[in-house]
C-alpha cells in the first residue's frame, strides 16, 4: 500500500491559523487607528495607556507561553529521538496558537467588548435624499444666518459679471466652526472660493494660488496642540510676487475675507503673545501664538487684525475703491476697522457653514439671497473694556494642595463678576444709566442686521387678559427686494435703586416673516405670560417675583433700537412660591435657592447708583485662597463617604424573573409601578456595568432584552468617533443656526438629525450644545447659541424639540456653566449669583426640558461654586427633575483622566448622575457594589436611563450578539477544530516515525 504524504498539511494549518490571526489584527488595526486619530475627539493618550494596562496580563501570559514553547523547542533538539523532537515542537506550536487565539478572545470578547463593539459598529451611510434634504437645510440655515453688517450705498449685492480679487489666506481655507466634539468633515464641503464660483462670479486664480502656495492648510488648534498663527504673507511677499499689480490688472473690486477658528480645550488669546492669560494646552503643551513673528503682539488680541493683517488691509484699501469684507469667525471679533477705511463700502458677517452652506455666502453677495440673519452677540470696538474681561481665563487657588490634598490635582476658579449683567443686558443697561457713551462703546448691537430692502414694524394690537399679553406686530416690505425680516420683542422691567438686579432691556421672545415681496405685509403674533417677566430675587424673596410698577414691552430692530412700545402697570408684587402666590405654571414646584454656596466672598456687579461699584467688580481678584466654609462643601474623590448618603438604605431585589422586556416600557410613565418590575430583574452586575461604561453607548442588557444604544457627536453633524461610516450631514455651527432668528428652522434641523439617526443606526445625540458666550474669547463660541440665554432657550429647545419627535435622545450639554475652556479639567470652580444661575445660565437649557422633551443631558466638568456639576444634587435633583419634571439619562462629560481626582460617579449616582462617559470600559468606577446603598443607587440611576431607552429609538436595537463577535467565536471554533486535526495528524506522524525508528533499528541490528 502506498503510504501518503501528508507533510503539506500542518504547513498549511499553521498558515491558515496564522493568516487568520494577522487578518483579524489587521482588522482591529485598522479599526483602533480610526478611533483614536479619525475623530473628532482624539482618544488622549492616557487612555491608550489605562486600555493597555487593562489588556496586560492575557498579552503577558501569551508572550509567556510563546517564550516557554520556543525555549522548549530550542532544548528538544538534545533528543535522539526525531518522533519526540518533532512532536514536541509542534505542541509548541499548537500552545503559542491557543495562547494567543485565547489572548485575542479573552480581550475582544471581555475585557475590552465594549470599546471594540463600538469601533465594530457601522452603518451603511445616509441615503442619498436624506443627505440632499440635509445639505438643502443647511444651506438655508447658512443663507438666513448670514449678517449684512455693513452696505454703503447699496454696494451690495455684487452682479456676478464683476470679477473678485479675493484677498486674504483664510479666503483659502475658510472656518466652517469649530474644532473638537463641535467640528464637522469638511474635506467633501464646497469651500469659499467653491461658493463665490458657483454663484457665478470669477476670481483671481493668481491671487488664490499666491495664498495656497504661502501655507496650504489651517494650523491646528485642539487639545493636543495649539497653534493661533493666523497665516498671512508679508506686504514684502505680496510686493515681491507683484501681486497688487496683477489684482488691479485683473479687476476693481477687492474682497477681504477675515477669518477665525476656536475649538474645544482651549480659549482664544487675550493678548497675541506668551502674556496671555493661558499659555498650555489641555494637555500641559505650549501653545504656539504665531510662527510668524512679526505678528507677534502684546497690545493685540486674537480677536483683532493681525499686523500682517492691518498691513494687508490698509494696501488693500489704498489700491481698491471698491472693497468687500467677509468676517469668518463665530466669536465677535473687533471691527472698528470697518469703518476707518472710505473704500471699505460693505462687509458681511459668516461665522461658519455647512457642507454647502459657502454656496449660500456667493448667493447672498450676488443677490440672490436677500440678507435677513441678526447678530446674537455685542460687537463692542474694545474687548478688553467689557466687564468681564479680567475674570475670564487662568486663576489658581494659593492653598490648592490643603484643598485637594495633592500637589498634582491643581484647584483653579473663576468669579463671574457682572452677575446678571452679560453682554447686551450690560450696556443697554449701562446706556440707561449713563454710565456709558454707547455708540462709541458698542458698534453693533446684540440683535443687528441689515437687509437689501427696507420693512416698516408696528405693534398694531396689544391685548392684556388674566396675566397673558397677546402682541401682534405688522411688518411691510417697503423696499423694492423681496425679504425676510425679524420680529424683536423687548422688555423694560421696574428697576428699584439698590434692589432686585434687572437689566434695561431684556429679549422676550422673536419670530421671522415669511419671505416677503415688495409691498407685502404679515402680521406676527408673538404671547407671553406676566411670570416670564419675572426676576429672580434671590437675596430676599428666594424665588422668581414680579415687582410692581410699570413694564413697557419694545419692538425692536436690535437691542438698542425701539420701533414701537406699549406699557402697562402690576399693582402688587407677585411672589412665585407656595408662600404667596404659587409656582410658575411651567414649574413643577416652584423655584427656591439652591446655590446659595455658589456666590461665594465675591464682590458682584450692581446696578444699584448707577453701578457705581463698577471698578471694584470687575477688576481682577485679589483673593485667591478658598475659604473654610467652601472647602466644606468641595467635591472630589477624596471628600466622598457612602455613608453621608447610604442611612436607611434596604438592598432592593436583583435578578428577579418577572419576563418583562424594556420594549413593553414604552409610553409607560415614569412613577408607574410596572418600572419596579423590570428594575427588579437587573442584576447588579448589569447595573454596575451599565452605569460606569456609558462612553458613547448604553450597553446591551440581556435581562431585560434591551440592546445596546449608539451614542455620537457632534453639535454639528453627527460624527462617530469610533466608525467613520456613522457619519451625517455637516450643518452649520450653533452660533449660525442662532443667528437666523428663525425657530422653524432650528426644528427642521433638530428634526433631520433625528432622521440621520434612524439611517446610521445613532439613538443618542452629544447635543445641542447651549452654554453661554460670556466672553468673546471662549474657545467654543461657534458651538454655542448667544451671549443670551432666552435666545439659546428658544433655538435650543426647538432643536431639541425636532430631534426628540424623530426618537432622538439629546445630551444637551453641558450643564451648567461651562462657559470657558481653561481649567475646565481642574473641576473649575465658578463663583456667581443664583439670580445670574437662573436668568443666564439655566434659561438657556430650561425650555430643553420643559419644551422640547429631552430624554437625556451631559452634564459639564466644572462645579459650580465648589460642587462639581456632575454630583450637584441642587443642580441634577433640586432644579433639573423636581423643579422642571425631567425624566432620563444624565451623563459625564469625557471621563478625562486629568479629571480623574473628582469626577466621581459613586457620589454622581446618589445626587442625579446616571452614567459616566468612560472611554475605557469604566472598570473599578464603582465600589462597594455589595452595598444595599450603592445598588440602591445603582437602581435609581437606571431608572432613569432606561427611561430614556425606553422613550427612544433605542428601544428598538437588537441584545443579541453582534456579528463581529459571532465571527470572533466562529474564528476560535474554527482554529480549534483545525488544532485538534492537526493533533491528530501530528499523534499519526509520531506512530509512523517511532514505528520507522524501530524498524530502522531491527535493520540494523540484523
Amino acid at each position: 500500500m502506498v503510504k501518503k504524504d501528508r507533510r503539506w498539511v500542518k504547513p498549511l494549518i499553521i498558515a491558515v491559523v496564522v493568516l487568520a490571526i494577522i487578518g483579524l489584527g489587521y482588522v482591529a488595526y485598522l479599526k483602533i487607528y480610526d478611533m483614536l486619530f479619525g475623530g473628532a475627539v482624539a482618544v488622549s493618550i492616557q487612555d491608550v495607556y489605562t486600555t493597555l494596562n487593562a489588556i496586560k496580563w492575557p498579552i503577558i501570559i501569551a508572550l509567556l507561553v510563546v517564550v516557554a514553547a520556543i525555549v522548549v523547542s530550542v532544548v528538544i533538539r538534545r533528543q535522539q529521538s526525531v518522533a519526540v523532537v518533532k512532536l514536541v515542537r509542534w505542541q509548541s506550536v499548537v500552545a503559542s496558537v491557543i495562547a494567543v487565539v485565547a489572548a485575542f478572545s479573552v480581550i475582544t470578547l471581555n475585557i475590552e467588548y465594549s470599546l471594540i463593539n463600538k469601533v465594530m459598529t457601522g452603518s451603511s451611510g445616509l441615503s442619498a435624499a436624506t443627505k440632499q434634504t440635509s445639505q438643502k437645510l443647511g444651506e438655508q440655515i447658512t443663507g438666513e444666518g448670514i449678517v449684512l453688517l455693513k452696505n454703503e450705498g447699496d454696494a451690495l449685492p455684487i452682479s456676478t459679471s464683476t470679477k473678485l480679487n479675493v484677498f486674504g489666506w483664510g479666503s483659502t481655507n475658510a472656518t466652517f466652526g469649530g474644532t473638537g466634539s463641535g467640528s464637522v468633515d469638511e474635506t467633501t464641503a464646497v469651500s469659499l472660493m467653491e461658493g463665490l464660483h458657483n454663484a457665478g462670479f470669477k476670481t483671481n486664480e493668481t491671487l488664490t494660488k499666491f495664498y495656497t502656495d504661502y501655507r496650504a492648510d489651517r494650523p491646528s488648534v485642539g487639545m493636543m496642540s495649539v497653534d493661533w498663527t493666523v497665516p498671512q504673507p508679508t506686504i514684502e511677499q505680496y510686493d515681491k510676487a507683484g501681486i497688487f499689480e496683477n489684482a488691479k490688472e485683473y479687476s476693481d473690486t477687492a474682497l477681504v475675507v477675515i477669518s477665525r477658528s476656536g475649538g474645544e480645550g482651549m480659549d482664544l488669546p487675550d493678548k497675541y503673545s506668551t502674556e496671555s492669560n493661558y499659555n498650555k494646552t489641555q494637555q500641559g503643551s505650549d501653545v504656539v501664538y504665531s510662527t510668524q513673528k512679526d505678528d507677534i503682539d502684546s497690545s493685540k488680541s486674537y480677536l483683532e487684525l493681525t499686523n500682517r493683517e492691518t498691513q494687508m488691509v490698509g494696501r488693500v484699501t489704498k489700491e481698491f475703491s471698491n472693497v468687500y469684507v467677509v468676517i469668518n469667525s463665530a466669536s465677535p471679533m473687533e471691527l472698528g476697522w470697518l469703518d476707518q477705511y472710505n473704500s471699505i463700502k460693505a462687509a458681511v458677517w459668516c461665522g461658519g457653514a455647512s457642507a454647502t452652506g459657502f454656496n449660500a455666502l456667493g448667493d447672498v453677495l450676488s443677490g440672490t439671497i436677500n440678507p435677513s440673519g441678526r447678530l446674537v452677540d455685542t460687537y463692542v470696538y474694545d474687548l478688553r473694556s467689557t466687564p468681564t474681561f479680567n475674570n475670564y481665563g487662568n486663576f489658581t487657588y494659593d492653598n490648592s494642595t490643603e484643598i485637594t490634598g495633592s500637589d498634582k490635582n491643581v484647584a483653579k476658579f473663576v468669579n463671574y463678576v457682572e452677575g446678571i449683567y452679560v453682554g447686551y443686558k450690560y450696556y443697554e443697561t449701562a446706556a440707561a444709566e449713563g454710565t456709558i457713551d454707547y455708540d462709541k462703546t458698542v458698534q453693533y448691537p446684540f440683535g443687528y442686521g441689515l437687509s437689501y430692502t427696507t420693512f416698516d414694524q408696528k405693534i398694531a394690537s396689544f391685548d392684556r387678559s388674566g396675566g397673558k399679553t397677546t402682541v401682534k406686530v405688522k411688518v411691510t416690505n417697503t423696499g423694492d427686494t423681496a425679504g425676510k425680516d425679524v420680529v424683536e420683542l423687548y422688555f423694560t422691567p421696574p428697576y428699584y435703586n439698590g434692589g432686585i438686579e434687572k437689566a434695561s432691556t431684556n429679549l422676550l421672545d422673536f419670530a421671522k416673516t415669511k419671505e416677503l415681496k415688495p409691498g407685502e405685509s404679515q402680521t406676527v403674533t408673538i404671547s407671553f405670560n406676566d411670570e416670564d417677566l419675572a426676576s429672580y430675587d434671590d437675596q430676599n424673596a428666594k424665588a422668581y417675583v414680579l415687582e410692581h410698577g410699570d413694564y413697557t414691552i419694545t419692538l425692536n430692530s436690535d437691542s438698542h433700537t425701539v420701533l414701537d412700545s406699549r406699557s402697562f402697570t402690576v399693582g402688587n408684587d407677585v411672589i412665585y412660591d407656595d408662600a404667596h402666590d404659587g409656582k410658575r405654571s411651567t414649574d413643577q414646584v416652584a423655584a427656591t435657592n439652591q446655590f446659595d454656596d455658589a456666590r461665594g466672598d465675591v464682590t458682584y456687579l450692581s446696578r444699584t447708583d448707577h453701578f457705581a461699584n463698577y471698578d471694584e467688580a470687575t477688576a481682577a481678584p485679589t483673593n485667591k485662597t478658598m475659604s473654610k466654609d467652601e472647602m466644606a462643601v468641595y467635591t472630589a474623590k477624596s471628600t466622598f463617604d457612602a455613608s453621608d448618603y447610604d442611612k436607611g438604605a434596604t438592598m432592593p431585589t436583583t435578578g428577579a424573573k418577572n419576563g418583562l422586556t424594556i420594549q413593553d416600557m414604552t409610553g409607560v410613565d415614569y412613577n408607574d409601578a410596572k418600572w419596579d418590575k423590570l428594575l427588579d430583574q437587573l442584576t447588579v452586575d448589569e447595573m454596575t456595568d451599565a452605569v460606569a461604561d456609558g462612553g458613547f453607548h448604553m450597553i446591551s442588557l440581556k435581562s431585560i432584552n434591551s440592546g445596546e444604544s449608539v451614542d455620537s457627536d457632534g453639535p454639528a453633524g453627527l460624527s462617530s468617533n469610533f466608525n467613520a461610516s456613522m457619519k451625517g450631514t455637516a450643518f452649520p455651527p450653533a452660533v449660525m443656526i442662532a443667528s437666523t432668528w428663525n425657530k422653524d428652522l432650528a426644528k427642521q434641523r433638530g428634526k433631520q438629525v433625528g432622521v440621520e439617526g434612524k439611517e446610521l443606526g445613532i439613538t443618542g445625540w452629544y447635543g445641542p450644545a447651549m452654554n453661554i458666550h460670556r466672553s468673546a474669547f471662549s474657545g467654543r463660541n461657534f458651538e454655542y447659541y448667544s451671549e443670551d440665554g432666552t435666545m439659546s432657550g428658544f433655538m435650543g429647545g426647538e432643536e431639541v424639540a425636532g430631534a426628540t419627535e424623530e426618537g432622538m435622545m439629546t445630551y444637551v450639554k453641558h450643564f451648567a456653566l461651562n462657559d470657558q475652556e481653561t481649567n475646565r479639567t481642574n473641576g473649575l470652580c465658578t463663583w456667581t449669583t443664583e439670580q445670574s444661575i437662573r436668568e443666564i445660565y439655566l434659561k438657556a437649557f430650561e425650555r430643553a426640558f420643559k419644551d422640547g422633551k429631552s430624554l437625556a443631558v451631559m452634564t459639564s466638568f466644572n462645579s459650580i461654586g465648589a460642587r462639581w456639576a456632575g454630583s450637584n444634587s441642587s443642580l441634577l435633583q433640586s432644579v433639573l427633575r423636581d423643579e422642571w419634571g425631567f425624566h432620563g439619562a444624565v451623563e459625564t462629560d469625557a471621563m478625562d483622566p486629568l479629571a480623574d481626582f473628582y469626577m466621581d460617579l459613586n457620589r454622581g449616582i446618589r445626587t442625579g448622575l446616571t452614567h459616566g462617559l468612560s472611554m475605557t470600559g469604566g472598570d473599578g468606577l464603582i465600589a462597594n457594589t455589595d452595598s444595599a446603598g450603592t445598588v440602591t443607587a445603582l437602581r435609581k440611576a437606571m431608572h432613569d436611563n432606561l427611561y430614556a431607552v425606553a422613550n427612544s429609538t433605542a428601544v428598538h436595537k437588537d441584545a443579541s450578539m453582534p456579528v463581529w463577535a459571532k465571527a470572533v467565536i466562529a474564528a476560535d471554533v474554527v482554529i480549534a477544530l483545525l488544532l485538534v486535526g492537526s493533533e491528530v495528524l501530528a499523534v499519526m506522524r509520531y506512530r509512523e516515525r517511532k514505528q520507522a525508528a524501530a524498524v530502522t533499528v531491527n535493520q540494523i541490528g540484523q
